[in-house]
């Protein structure tokens, strides 16, 4: 593939993450007029300068585009979108003039900078013009039929391994139980990879539930999936009048928006003690799960179910949703861990939609960096994942929330 003939990499604004629709109502109801920025940040020290121009043509096309009427209708299948909201949507637009690109530094910088309710929907569409872009170039030779065929191997694995018998208990893995979901629009390979990878998981394995792209919900006829993102939390950090009372406020309103749907909290813009901690009796009741995306998986889940212990919460009654650098042997073992104690899921990205021979992942985000002009963080359970430009408001956070340097 020639970069220069990519275009139109994204062509529908439901190219994207759920919970980004999910987050961008929410805000749309309590904080239309809060002002914010988002930076990219390339984890895997890439140089990406090269693709500059190539980037900003795609975010030139993307800006024209708005939400087909089909697309509305679809979204206003969905019980928990007001009809207020997709009102809005009817005559939204992605505006390019939010967006600097610029390579002229040591590394690629992109910065987004506008109302938080204008800028939220270009993360997962920016993310994955980037990776396909880098892929049409320093991969020209791979295709889908490479990801297909990977994708066959792990699966066989993955069942084989499923069926081999435990030492402990002497039987087979019960897959009844194991969700599967597509998380991986935004370090897709190529859009045509991702669709493929999904369309071939829809048809052949069972366990298969669904997908976090509403663009590929809507025209597979699959189940959506997909709450909140660090975003959400970090910007309530400038939000609140203490910061020490942030996740809080962000749990609280976000069940104000959604009271009866989309009930799973993510657990690590601080930290996972720092957030169950918060996590008081009436949240845990609440909220129907919570979601993994930092730090060790078993220890993590064994913290969230002595927290639910500890409140006398019914576990069967509770989720925990797995997503942090999955893959499928991973995620059978987490299973295999906890399934016969709580209710476990598995949103799977790139190791899904980015898995192709003798090529090396991209690890790239764009996080929120500031809200109403002053900065916000991101911590985690993973020191790697830390996202904050002011050293000084790091400090201020961790001791807001009792963290250790």
């Amino acid at each position: 593939m020639n970069h220069t003939k990519l275009i139109g990499i994204i062509d529908s604004l439901l190219d994207t993450d759920a919970y980004k629709l999910h987050m961008q109502q929410a805000i749309y109801h309590q904080y239309p007029h809060v002002e914010a920025v988002a930076e990219f940040h390339c984890r895997s020290k890439e140089d990406l300068r090269p693709y500059a121009n190539a980037i900003q043509a795609q975010i030139q096309h993307i800006s024209t585009l708005s939400f087909a009427q089909e697309e509305l209708d679809y979204l206003a299948s969905l019980s928990f979108f007001k009809k207020d909201y997709l009102t809005y949507l009817k005559d939204f637009s992605l505006n390019s003039e939010q967006v600097t690109v610029d390579g002229s530094g040591d590394q690629l910088s992109i910065k987004i900078k506008g109302k938080w309710i204008d800028i939220i929907l270009w993360e997962v569409p920016l993310l994955a013009i980037i990776c396909e872009i880098r892929s049409s170039i320093c991969y020209p030779n791979s295709t889908a039929d490479d990801a297909i065929a990977q994708l066959k191997t792990k699966i066989e694995r993955f069942y084989q391994n499923a069926k081999t018998v435990d030492d402990e208990t002497q039987t087979v893995t019960d897959l009844s139980q194991f969700d599967l979901i597509d998380f991986g629009s935004r370090r897709r390979f190529s859009k045509d990879v991702h669709h493929k990878v999904v369309d071939y998981l829809a048809a052949n394995v069972p366990e298969f539930k669904g997908t976090s792209n509403y663009h590929l919900a809507r025209t597979r006829n699959l189940p959506p999936f997909g709450t909140q993102a660090h975003e959400w939390f970090q910007a309530h950090q400038q939000l609140t009048g203490e910061l020490a009372d942030s996740q809080q406020l962000a749990l609280n309103r976000w069940l104000q928006e959604y009271p009866d749907s989309l009930g799973i909290a993510l657990t690590d813009c601080i930290n996972t003690d720092a957030f169950l901690r918060d996590f008081n009796s009436e949240l845990s009741e609440r909220f129907v799960g919570l979601r993994h995306d930092s730090g060790d998986p078993i220890t993590w889940g064994e913290k969230a179910i002595k927290h639910y212990e500890s409140l006398g919460i019914d576990l069967k009654t509770k989720s925990l949703i797995f997503s942090d650098s999955l893959t499928l042997d991973k995620a059978l073992n987490i299973y295999k861990h906890f399934a016969s104690r709580i209710n476990v899921s598995f949103g799977i990205g790139t190791q899904l939609t980015c898995d192709l021979p003798s090529v090396e992942t991209l690890n790239v985000v764009l996080k929120l960096t500031q809200c109403e002009g002053r900065p916000v963080a991101k911590i985690s359970d993973e020191p790697g994942k830390i996202m904050c430009r002011d050293e000084n408001y790091l400090t201020q956070l961790r001791q807001a929330f009792k963290i250790a340097n």
